[in-house]
């Protein structure tokens, strides 16, 4: 028989080997070398990335060799480097360990998730993970979910979930009828996507009510009554809450207990925004915060902060599987294969047709590490901000603006200007002590710090603390008093 060849767009038998061993060596040299990295933010190359913009692709290629040598000289130098155990600027933790190898796989067998034909295997894994994190919030078997590229789509088709169920004839109608508006309602902490999606949907902001919040930055629920019983008098109709277990800035918890009861007496769906918070459920410390979630019609969260899973991986669960159906079936015949009790056709359950294999990287750490670990690692992430907390309070140049319910520390410094803060995150980033961000609660600017991180740990902690307590001390006699 001769000699089979090579696919055109196939690796050889040798190009094979090699691309493996250098990716091996590429992913382990960027774990060892992860602690010793000089800057989170890179010291950007602005002539390597105007080159990387403006040369033409190849007529011939490069070859497997030169392509990881592009990738380490030119593309990781110019990185944020998001794994580093002082990246607390934003919630985003990194990537466990197994995932770069369950996304290769994935990317290899290339299912696309949805119709169950394409993907048998793929379809089953995907309502496993979901029937998990599901089972977190003791959601009952009728519910079911999908996972999306993050927490914003999340609520985006938890809010057109909750529409067509409010109006059944959406679809049909959609907004273009004399019925009264519909209006939403969200504290004025959450995050921004709660907006955005609203204008998505065309419901307009107009007719988002940002409620006001406690001394503790949760949604008052006193003020929802108001705002609800004034729409109503003024001839709008209230559909829809949003409530937030973990709000961006400063980490607060809604009192989901006291607005269920509010739309549970309202008619109104109530949806939580978890995607930084909710999946502190696993955490024994914090469960019982979190147990009034299970009164929700749907919850967002993303298992690419706290399961540590690389981008992307939302996840929206909805307490009656079959509304989320109804507002995103459509009968496609092209498309149509036999049903089957243990698939799904996850292209009912969202907007999207193609659909990359996300839930593989959920599995496949959960498979690899148990869920104990994942517990052990958010237990961590928890005790670090309380030690954080501690140390700041315990510094006379500096003093918490927030209450710490769960990893996100919002502080200032004693007698320093707003743009004093701006200039001191930009020092910490370049002399390489640590990325934090900018906080603002009531008018109030601060810093922050969130702990999503599992490779933090005390010494990082200490490491930061004493920095900002050593620019407080040296900038104080030029701060205004």
């Amino acid at each position: 028989m001769p000699a089979r060849q090579t696919p055109l767009l196939a690796l050889d038998e040798r190009d094979r080997k090699l691309a493996g061993h250098l990716l091996a060596e590429f992913l382990d040299d960027h774990e060892r070398n992860l602690p010793d990295v000089a800057r989170i933010v890179p010291d950007v190359d602005r002539d390597v990335l105007t080159g990387l913009l403006q040369e033409p692709f190849p007529e011939q290629g490069i070859g497997v060799e030169r392509l990881f040598r592009k990738v380490s000289d030119e593309i990781l130098p110019n990185s944020t480097a998001v794994a580093h155990p002082r990246f607390l600027a934003y919630v985003q933790g990194p990537p466990n360990g197994i995932a770069p190898y369950a996304e290769a796989i994935a990317a290899a067998i290339n299912q696309n998730c949805n119709f169950w034909q394409l993907s048998p295997a793929a379809s089953v894994i995907e309502r496993s993970v979901i029937s998990w994190l599901a089972g977190l919030f003791r959601y009952p078997g009728t519910a079911g979910g999908i996972l999306t590229s993050g927490g914003s789509i999340a609520t985006l088709n938890a809010l057109t979930t909750a529409l067509h169920d409010r109006r059944p004839d959406f679809r049909r109608t959609g907004l273009q009828d004399a019925r009264p508006p519909l209006v939403l309602y969200t504290s004025k902490e959450a995050h921004r996507c709660v907006e955005k999606a609203a204008a998505i949907l065309g419901l307009g902001l107009d007719n988002v009510r940002q409620i006001p919040t406690d001394a503790d930055y949760r949604m008052r629920v006193d003020a929802l009554k108001a705002a609800i019983q004034a729409d109503r008098a003024a001839g709008l109709e209230p559909f829809c809450v949003v409530a937030t277990t973990g709000t961006v800035t400063s980490g607060s918890i809604d009192p989901v207990e006291a607005i269920a009861d509010v739309c549970r007496d309202e008619r109104l769906w109530l949806h939580i925004d978890g995607a930084y918070g909710a999946l502190f459920v696993l955490s024994d410390r914090k469960r019982e915060a979190f147990s009034a979630c299970a009164r929700a019609d749907s919850i967002a969260l993303d298992p690419h902060k706290l399961l540590f899973a690389p981008l992307e991986a939302g996840c929206l669960i909805v307490r009656d599987s079959e509304k989320l159906r109804a507002a995103f079936a459509v009968h496609s015949s092209y498309l149509t294969v036999n049903d089957d009790p243990l698939m799904l056709d996850f292209m009912n359950y969202g907007p999207q047709l193609s659909r990359s294999f996300k839930a593989l990287k959920v599995w496949a750490a959960l498979q690899t590490f148990g869920t104990e670990t994942f517990r052990k690692a958010i237990d961590h992430t928890l005790a670090l901000a309380q030690y954080l907390a501690e140390r700041i309070q315990a510094e006379p140049h500096l003093r918490l603006i927030a209450p710490v319910p769960l990893t996100a520390v919002c502080f200032r410094i004693n007698n320093a200007s707003d743009a004093d803060h701006t200039a001191l995150l930009a020092t910490l980033a370049s002399e390489g002590t640590a990325l934090l961000g900018p906080a603002s609660l009531n008018g109030r600017k601060g810093i922050r710090a969130c702990i999503t991180n599992y490779r933090t740990t005390r010494e990082d902690i200490d490491l930061i603390v004493n920095r900002l307590a050593h620019h407080a001390r040296t900038a104080e006699p030029s701060l205004p008093g």
